[in-house]
């Protein structure tokens, strides 16, 4: 990091930054949590940033002396595309991935039926609503894991090994919008963050609980990350390798995480994309980052320079 990397990128966003953070999903907290860490970072950077709450009513005026945004939004309403179309109509540039792979990657759904046309490798599923035959649903998926199709954070989500479970999971879930069961992979789970169309080291992740839930992610002192992951050279390769295919699958730029199981004969299967991945003290992409040479700060700088570098234009597309 050199001092004319961050006066370039100063006069590139016009000597100060908005960082957006906060909003109405059940993801608020983590994303506050996530905007304090990059604001912080900005200050020991010499940037000048200014932290915008989108949960205030007049989030949009507040952004009038900005050109640029770092968005440390999590979950609908801030990571589904929703605020990077609002961005587009002021004119304002932004972080990450634009307005339809922002969209297709909130939704999950959505989502794996994009990577199963590309041919890619995704956990079989059924989406589900109340008139769901919860018998011959457990009888082809076996053990499911019951998912809203648009949350993040593992929020809604539950394990069912039977159809009464698998009901009872959906009403767990239900509140959270469309849902869906996905076929339990018993093996290791794994987690790749993309940085300007580079996967950084794979992360293996270990946790007590029945899978990596919300506690498990930000709040657990217990649960296990080892990066480097394990694998051989030849499968770490193979990982980073689809986990780049399924981000520009769906149209992803600048940064963002993806999330795969491998079961216990070695193959890889695609869960999700985070456009906008936490970058709390528990975040995985900062902990991929220093595995690769790059402090907090420099990660922070580095997803700020990606979004400069944008030639395209229009994040839109």
């Amino acid at each position: 990091m050199t001092d004319t990397a961050i006066n370039t990128v100063m006069q590139a966003i016009g000597g100060q930054i908005a960082v957006l953070l906060g909003g109405s999903s059940a993801e608020r907290e983590v994303s506050l949590r996530s905007g304090a860490a990059v604001m912080e970072a900005f200050a020991r950077l010499g940037i000048p940033a200014t932290a915008i709450d989108t949960r205030d009513a007049d989030w949009m005026q507040q952004l009038a002396p900005f050109s640029h945004c770092f968005l440390a939004l999590h979950g609908p309403g801030g990571e589904d595309g929703t605020v990077q179309g609002a961005l587009e109509c002021l004119g304002k540039s932004y972080t990450g991935s634009g307005v339809m792979a922002s969209a297709l990657a909130m939704d999950k759904l959505r989502c794996k039926l994009l990577w199963l046309g590309h041919g890619l490798s995704t956990p079989k599923f059924v989406e589900l609503d109340e008139h769901s035959d919860w018998q011959a649903i457990s009888k082809t998926l076996g053990q499911a894991i019951v998912k809203p199709a648009c949350e993040g954070s593992s929020i809604g989500m539950s394990r069912a090994d039977s159809a009464a479970e698998l009901e009872a999971a959906w009403h767990t879930a239900k509140p959270y919008g469309r849902v869906f069961a996905e076929q339990w992979i018993t093996g290791g789970e794994y987690t790749v963050a993309v940085l300007d169309g580079q996967a950084l080291p794979a992360i293996r992740l270990e946790t007590d609980a029945a899978f990596y839930d919300f506690n498990a992610k930000y709040l657990s002192d217990s649960t296990r990350y080892h990066c480097p992951a394990g694998l051989s050279e030849d499968d770490e390769q193979g990982l980073r390798k689809l986990a780049v295919q399924a981000f520009d699958a769906v149209g992803c730029r600048g940064w963002g995480r993806v999330d795969v199981m491998r079961d216990e004969r070695g193959r890889f299967y695609l869960l999700e994309i985070n456009t906008v991945p936490g970058m709390t003290d528990h975040s995985l992409v900062p902990m991929a980052a220093k595995q690769s040479g790059l402090n907090f700060d420099q990660l922070v700088l580095r997803i700020l320079q990606s979004s400069l570098n944008d030639t395209e234009g229009a994040h839109g597309g």
